[in-house]
């Protein structure tokens, strides 16, 4: 029962190493592909730079923590618990900041759209 056990954790241990650099890459896949392509928009001077690359980084950061959350799958010892909950919770303030921002970006440009309409209905009334 106890070689079960053990080769069962260790399974655990290797698909859980696996799967948390998988998320690493993704997430940092992500962010460096919003990072250029925000660059790309800012470039050409588009107006919804901000709220793209918000959304790419706040979606890097999900696969990030998720990496994180598995981590505390195979933590041995109390200081490596202690380090993985901090650089949870850095990365939930962020990613709480970071969709914070998004909607406010949202709210900004759905109230520009709306201004623009409006000005639009009262210029043809007139």
């Amino acid at each position: 029962m106890e070689a079960f056990t053990a080769g069962f954790a260790e399974l655990l241990d290797g698909i859980v190493g696996v799967a948390i650099h998988c998320f690493e890459f993704i997430g940092v896949v992500i962010i460096v592909v919003a990072g250029v392509k925000g660059f790309a928009q800012y470039v050409r001077k588009d107006s919804s730079v901000r709220l793209q690359l918000a959304q790419g980084m706040a979606l890097g950061l999900e696969f990030k923590l998720g990496s994180e959350i598995l981590r505390t799958v195979v933590v041995r010892e109390l200081s490596e618990v202690a380090l993985v909950a901090a650089i949870i919770a850095v990365r939930a303030a962020l990613t709480f900041l970071i969709h914070w921002e998004i909607r406010i970006e949202e709210r900004t440009k759905q109230e520009t759209k709306e201004g623009e309409e409006g000005k639009g209905l009262s210029e043809k009334e007139t």
